[in-house]
């Protein structure tokens, strides 16, 4: 049974259909990559299923409870879910420990703060940031990093939060994480997709590079014009022709 489904969901806007009548799910231990070309409903998708925006009709499904007519954004933990953007959200003006150990407690952000780390938040914020090779910039201003080292510190914080021991988290979106970022750093994104898998947790990857659609997923869902193209394993599904020409515009 898939830990996260949807059943009809769709979301229009002004008319157009971003996402229009789509049935899908995602397993727990598999990286489920979603791909399409721009405008193929990705994006809204995503955002749908995340709480930043509600649909229109349709069900959420989550870890076979009751269809959900919408997810909102301050749920999105209590589900079980975590995910990075695009554009990456920082504290910008917070140095890059204090942005971990933030993600690494329960309460507000202000207190938090002021807090007295103690032994437990600290060890796990130094684990996530050598993880992802940030960790002798941990005094560096988020703003001051680069932009692929602040895409490998929102996976540090997603690292942060599922390991924290507050709450559980098994599903993990992750928007175009490999955009911007040189190859050394691709490695580093690319080792920690699959430790996660390895780990039990569902992995939504949506990502424009096919050569890392085929090393990471284990499935695949088309997208194009906000509806279900094709789905199955990469191999088999990016040969199809209606794909290449979908995507590939050939």
């Amino acid at each position: 049974m898939p830990i996260l489904s949807t059943k009809l969901l769709t979301k229009h806007f002004d008319g157009v259909y971003a996402v229009n009548k789509l049935s899908i799910g995602f397993e727990a231990g598999k990286v489920t990559g979603i791909i399409g070309p721009n405008g193929s409903g990705k994006s809204t998708l995503i955002n749908t299923l995340t709480g930043m925006i509600g649909a229109d009709r349709g069900e959420i499904v989550i870890s076979g409870g009751e269809g959900l007519k919408r997810v909102y954004a301050h749920e999105v933990p209590t589900f079980g879910m975590t995910r990075t953007f695009q554009d990456v959200k920082l504290f910008e003006q917070m140095p890059v420990l204090d942005n971990i150990l933030v993600v690494l407690t329960e309460r507000s952000i202000w207190k938090s703060l002021f807090e007295k780390h103690g032994a437990f938040h600290l060890e796990k914020a130094e684990e996530v940031l050598k993880k992802v090779g940030l960790w002798e910039k941990r005094n560096e201003l988020a703003k001051n990093l680069s932009y692929g080292q602040r895409k490998l510190l929102e996976i540090a914080r997603v690292l942060a939060m599922i390991h924290s021991g507050v709450g559980d988290i098994n599903i993990i979106f992750l928007d175009e994480p490999f955009a911007g970022l040189f190859p050394e750093m691709i490695k580093i994104v690319t080792a920690v997709m699959k430790e996660l898998r390895a780990e039990g947790k569902a992995v939504i990857l949506v990502e424009h590079n096919m050569d890392l659609i085929r090393e990471l997923s284990d499935h695949i869902y088309v997208l194009d014009s906000g509806e279900l193209l094709a789905e199955g394993a990469p191999a088999e599904v990016l040969s199809r022709r209606d794909v290449v020409e979908a995507y590939l515009g050939e």
